[in-house]
């Protein structure tokens, strides 16, 4: 039987027993019905499988369930509240930012974490955040233009609190 392990999963405490090698892509997909992050190349190249680890952008194929024991890992499932998309989220719809979608779990991801860290970044920042996510569509433009959406509803909010 598999050890036990306790994964602090979108503000849950989810408590598996799984090999603790596992990847946690495969737990989160497999045990705990997480399907944002997306198995793509299983090499942590093309990022479609990101997750946030502490606030931090990680492709979860390639990370061990055991690293991240003791750690805040949140999902695309876990970045709205109330039921509400999350800002980045409702950007990404807004410009339509997607053809296929596959790379949209790590392109949304990865501009959460870069919007936390520079509320209101260049494009050169943008490009830089986002280049280790793959979109073999073309929807390149789209996606530009919704960090910068992202932006501006970020400020917007932070404007009203």
């Amino acid at each position: 039987m598999a050890p036990e392990i306790t994964l602090a999963v979108n503000g849950r405490n989810e408590t598996l027993q799984v090999p603790h090698d596992a990847p946690l892509l495969t737990v989160l997909r497999n045990d705990l019905g997480l399907n944002g992050p997306k198995y793509g190349c299983g090499f942590g190249e093309c990022g479609a499988c990101m997750v946030l680890v502490d606030g931090v952008p990680a492709r979860s194929c390639v990370i061990p369930v055991g690293g991240v024991q003791g750690r805040r890992i949140t999902t695309l499932e876990g970045l709205g509240k109330d039921g509400e998309r999350h800002p980045v989220q409702q950007a990404f719809v807004d410009a339509q930012a997607a053809q296929c979608g596959y790379c949209l779990n790590g392109m949304i991801v990865s501009t959460v974490a870069l919007l936390e860290h520079e509320p209101n970044p260049s494009d050169a920042q943008v490009r830089d955040a986002l280049s280790h996510n793959l979109c073999r569509c073309g929807t390149h433009l789209e996606i530009l233009d919704a960090v910068r959406r992202a932006a501006a509803l970020l400020a917007a909010a932070k404007q009203v609190q």
